[in-house]
């Protein structure tokens, strides 16, 4: 009975021990299909924190405007190389970039702008642990260097946002 079992079905050229083991795989970790959707959720984050970035530094008041306007528009650069990496990383392993943007919530509340860049930020980083962590379970091993850079990047945004948030009073 095992021998019929390892014989090829029909015209797929596949055993049932080899379903089986394909079976065995998609199970045991992510897909390179699922990379890529995950890809393509970052790069919809990282559009959203570009318009986030470019319409603060527009909305900020007050009499820091200035020190906070370079701060936002300072930060758009970074998220447009993010967005850079993700199409063309999307795109070398086979996918589709989106043209999907996350939700962007937009105020014109000065503290609550740094909160929600926070917020990004933070969401950012688990994000990009998660995806490095799909990237290593498929021996993308650049991929996953290459998105510890991106940690270390927004890392270094949500500490400096928290640095802007400390001891200001509501």
């Amino acid at each position: 009975m095992a021998k019929a079992e390892g014989k090829k079905k029909g015209g797929t050229g596949r055993t049932k021990d080899d379903e089986r083991a394909a079976a065995g795989r998609a199970k045991a970790g992510p897909s390179k299909r699922d990379l890529i959707a995950g890809l393509n959720e970052d790069l919809s984050w990282e559009f959203g924190a570009v318009i986030a970035y470019r319409l603060f530094a527009s909305l900020c008041s007050g009499p820091y405007r200035q020190e906070m306007r370079q701060f936002f528009e300072a930060e758009i650069p970074d998220e447009l190389q993010h967005t850079q990496f993700l199409a063309d990383k999307i795109v070398a392993l086979g996918g589709h970039p989106t043209t999907s943007v996350a939700p962007v919530e937009i105020t014109t509340d000065n503290r609550r702008m740094f909160e929600l860049s926070l917020k990004t930020e933070r969401s950012a980083v688990r994000r990009y642990h998660e995806r490095a962590a799909q990237a290593d379970a498929l021996g993308e091993t650049g991929l996953r260097i290459q998105l510890e850079n991106l940690i270390v990047d927004e890392t270094t945004h949500a500490e400096e946002i928290e640095r802007f948030l400390t001891n200001w009073k509501r």
